[in-house]
């Protein structure tokens, strides 16, 4: 299992739409949170150790409707 966080940023006004969409139809995220900043929510999702991060960010995420850009965040180790 590999672990990744999405940073996402949404259309105006499109930040709650978005997060119930892929808590509902995303099955690998496991949770969102709603950010400052830069970008609107933050998603947790855990892939299988052989899917392709890539893949999954342009075919799942970036194509929620009210998604307008993601930052990838890949990691190593939790501890």
């Amino acid at each position: 299992m590999q672990t990744i966080f999405i940073q996402v940023k949404c259309d105006l006004g499109r930040a709650y739409e978005v997060a119930d969409a892929a808590i509902q139809e995303v099955e690998q995220v496991s949770e969102v949170y709603s950010t400052s900043g830069h970008y609107d929510l933050l998603m947790k999702c855990y892939l299988d150790k052989d899917a392709d991060i890539g893949h999954f960010v342009n075919d799942r995420i970036q194509t929620l409707p009210g998604v307008k850009d993601t930052f990838t965040i890949i990691t190593f180790k939790a501890f």
